[in-house]
């Protein structure tokens, strides 16, 4: 049986469950994921949709386009961000693992991205693998 993780926005409007474990974290230092998520990087993990199972608050979720061919939801009460998917990859979402329950144990760091354009007062100081650009 698969393992179950459960998670929602900030006031608790949208509530979502979805089949663990999840993929290793990707830390993304781009500007536009530090802005979206208002810190040093943005936090997630690769999750397929058919995995992810919206429990309330569909009605609440919107989008923004920063950049073409990417949505980024979030909920539109609190302005929580949630994931983020691509046009080409509607299969695929990236969930932002900030709004899971708990404290995240058994989750862990896969590699960062966009470290050309991270921020200067956010020092890596794991060994997980970093590329200036795109990722792996």
């Amino acid at each position: 049986m698969a393992q179950l993780l459960t998670g929602g926005c900030l006031c608790g409007g949208v509530r979502y469950e979805v089949a663990g474990p999840l993929a290793p974290i990707q830390l993304c230092h781009c500007g536009q994921c530090r802005k979206a998520q208002g810190g040093p990087f943005g936090a997630n993990a690769p999750v397929a949709t058919a995995d992810v199972r919206w429990l309330k608050g569909e009605d609440l979720m919107r989008e923004y386009r920063a950049s073409a061919g990417k949505r980024r939801v979030f909920c539109a009460t609190c302005g929580g961000p949630l994931f983020s998917q691509r046009d080409e990859a509607p299969e695929l979402l990236r969930l932002r693992v900030g709004t899971l329950d708990g404290d995240g144990a058994g989750l862990e760091i896969g590699f960062h991205i966009q470290t050309a354009s991270k921020a200067a007062w956010w020092p890596i100081e794991n060994d997980r693998p970093a590329y200036p650009n795109a990722g792996p």
